[in-house]
């Protein structure tokens, strides 16, 4: 069954155990990430498939405005309740417990332990949560959507070298 599936990665100094979501739960947490991340995407919009220059072309100064936008779409308590939902409200992820020699189920409690000075880590683990159940729809959307989805990327990478 594809629900006992379970994927391993290792984050930070960490192992994880990843179980995918039960199709309507996957529709939900969908639905969440998708109103957190298309206004920060959509603020990018002006910038992508502008010119055809590559996005490494890009002009830092007349990005600004965009990244100021993204950054006001972030709102701190909607992001802790997507982590909520992609790390532990619905029990799809473990830990290993190095002294009991077992994994246990992830919870606030857990997570915040685990994460406090490394919320990097938090992210990059919910990262593989989302690969783990979207990752054939990505897929689909880079196929029809490859160039844009190129762009994006590569702004991204040019963005975090500036920074």
């Amino acid at each position: 069954m594809k629900q006992m599936e379970t994927i391993t990665v290792k984050v930070g100094e960490n192992t994880f155990y990843i179980t995918k979501f039960p199709a309507m739960t996957a529709a939900n947490v969908f639905g969440q990430l998708t109103n957190f991340v298309m206004p920060v995407l959509g603020s990018f919009g002006s910038l992508v498939g502008k010119g055809d220059g590559s996005a490494l072309d890009l002009n830092i100064e007349e990005a600004i405005p965009s990244l100021t936008l993204a950054a006001s779409c972030i709102s701190g308590a909607k992001l802790e309740e997507l982590m909520m939902q992609l790390l532990i409200r619905y029990n799809n992820v473990a830990v290993e417990d190095r002294q009991a020699g077992e994994a246990v189920r992830l919870n606030k409690i857990l997570a915040d332990e685990i994460f406090c000075g490394e919320t990097q880590d938090m992210f990059l683990l919910a990262v593989e949560v989302v690969k783990t159940n979207y990752s054939g729809f990505f897929k689909k959307l880079t196929d029809r959507f490859g160039p844009v989805f190129s762009r994006l990327t590569a702004l991204a990478n040019t963005i975090n070298t500036v920074n």
